[in-house]
């Protein structure tokens, strides 16, 4: 039997937040708790329970290597379990309501899906020691049930090859010529929660008449966030509409044609936090596995191997790359997004007819 669809709608059914007009980093029920180091006691009770599951939307080959050098410190085992964030948000929803809990510690590039379990009472409180000591108020949640693990943009671009610099789009308003027309690359909010967030904080500053103009440009509809620039890169299109910014990082420095472009209206920011959950299955495993994503050492592989930015003030940014602090930012809004969700993907589909 085919298991049922859960929606947002479906999640945040009986939780208060939306009601109450919460807010991202000042929702408080409680006081978070006391930070945690990692000890030998810890690492030890990791062991004994033999691995940790991640259930994440960041890019495959990073969440990988990020899985592979917990183990190789640790000897914990990480079994990387990598989705699209809404699909993501089904599947947990899905295991929840058989009440099957797989899940160790979740990532994802929609920050409103944290905001509906911590909601539902499925999240830990839980403070890494980096996250207490160096995260700002705004990146980390005031009950501690999650934290900034990834900060990331999505970004306009354009193919080198097949685009002059001069003649590159600079604003989302540049991308409604004429000239563009069946040159376009754009992901779907349906699929990727980057993209979600993203259309909602573009329809939010811009309007959603953008929208309605570029859905007029013949674009090639893609599914992913990650997979417009790979089809830049390919050559398949001119210009990507929006996109994840680390796999055009990514791109462009192993030689490909591919070009970010800060547009001047503010470039969307996308906040991917990771949380723990109460019902976690290997819960030393998943404290130790939630310490370790928020050392400096990981939040570095995730900005010189993964393009990311981070909030950890140890991580620096990998020269070469625009610093974050030079770029015009949309202002994130899980709680905005979480709102809007389902009536963003209506109005994308009866607009673009995908």
């Amino acid at each position: 039997m085919r298991k049922p669809i859960i929606s947002r709608r479906d999640l945040f059914a009986g939780t208060s937040a939306l009601a109450a007009g919460a807010a991202f980093s000042t929702y408080v029920r409680g006081a978070a708790p006391p930070p945690t180091a990692t000890t030998p006691t810890l690492i030890a009770a990791a062991k004994k329970e033999g691995k940790v599951v991640w259930y994440t939307s960041v890019d495959t080959k990073l969440a990988q290597q990020i899985g592979k050098l917990f183990e190789s410190k640790y000897g914990v085992p990480c079994a990387v379990e990598r989705t699209g964030a809404e699909r993501l948000l089904q599947r947990i929803g899905q295991e929840y309501s058989a009440n099957v809990h797989a899940v160790d510690v979740v990532n994802s590039s929609d920050a409103s899906h944290l905001v509906i379990w911590k909601n539902k009472g499925w999240l830990e409180a839980y403070v890494p020691e980096d996250v207490a000591k160096y995260y700002p108020a705004e990146h980390k949640d005031a009950d501690g049930m999650y934290a900034s693990f990834r900060i990331f943009l999505c970004v306009i671009a354009y193919n080198t090859n097949l685009v002059k610099k001069e003649e590159a789009p600079k604003s989302f308003k540049d991308l409604l010529d004429p000239k563009w027309k069946g040159k376009i690359v754009k992901s779907h909010p349906g699929y990727s929660g980057a993209t979600m967030t993203a259309t909602f904080e573009t329809a939010r500053d811009i309007g959603w008449g953008y929208f309605e103009a570029l859905a007029k440009q013949n674009i090639m509809q893609v599914q992913s966030a990650t997979d417009p620039p790979k089809k830049l890169a390919l050559g398949e299109r001119a210009i990507q509409a929006d996109g994840v910014e680390y796999l055009i990082f990514s791109e462009k420095e192993s030689g490909q044609p591919v070009e970010p472009v800060y547009a001047t209206e503010g470039t969307p920011l996308i906040v991917g936090p990771n949380g723990m959950f109460k019902a976690a299955p290997h819960p030393n495993a998943a404290r130790l596995f939630q310490n370790y994503c928020f050392t400096p050492e990981c939040q570095q592989l995730c900005i010189n191997i993964g393009g990311l930015r981070s909030a950890h003030p140890q991580a620096k940014e990998k020269p070469g790359r625009t610093p974050l602090s030079r770029i015009k930012l949309m202002k994130d809004d899980p709680v905005g997004v979480l709102k809007s969700a389902e009536e963003i993907k209506a109005h994308y589909v009866k607009l673009f007819h995908v």
